[in-house]
């Protein structure tokens, strides 16, 4: 299963760790993987986030972030998957818990935030949403 859809395995990864409060988790790597991490721990939704190994064996590694017991991020859903593909154009590009979380978004100019997608006036396919 975890091999037609890599992000939803990734996803489920973490929130799998954060429900067993685990300190890490590992996944193999991928440069749209290491993108959305990188979204992640810039707004704040994990500690940090490392790539280990060369060549056909590596891998990231997710230090995740808790408040207290709770761990910070509340919910963590995969919006466009294989079968159904989600596209959003900028002026329809969903809005997560009002404002509050964050859709990730796969542009012509990388993945980006929604709030950063309506900035720079692109759409393009909407990834996964955070809360």
């Amino acid at each position: 299963m975890s091999w037609s859809d890599p992000i939803a395995d990734m996803l489920a990864r973490i929130r799998n760790g954060q429900r067993a409060r685990l300190a890490k988790v590992d996944f193999p790597y991928s440069t749209l993987k290491e993108d959305i991490v990188r979204i992640l721990k810039r707004e704040g939704y994990i500690a940090d986030y490392s790539t280990e190994g060369g060549g056909g064996r590596r891998a990231i590694t997710v230090y995740l972030k808790y408040d207290g017991r709770q761990p910070v991020i509340r919910g963590l859903r995969r919006v466009s998957k294989p079968g159904r593909r989600v596209y959003a154009a900028r002026d329809s590009m969903p809005r997560v818990l009002n404002g509050m979380g964050v859709a990730i978004v796969s542009t012509s100019q990388g993945v980006l935030t929604d709030a950063e997608a309506i900035s720079r006036g692109i759409g393009g396919e909407v990834i996964c949403s955070v809360w």
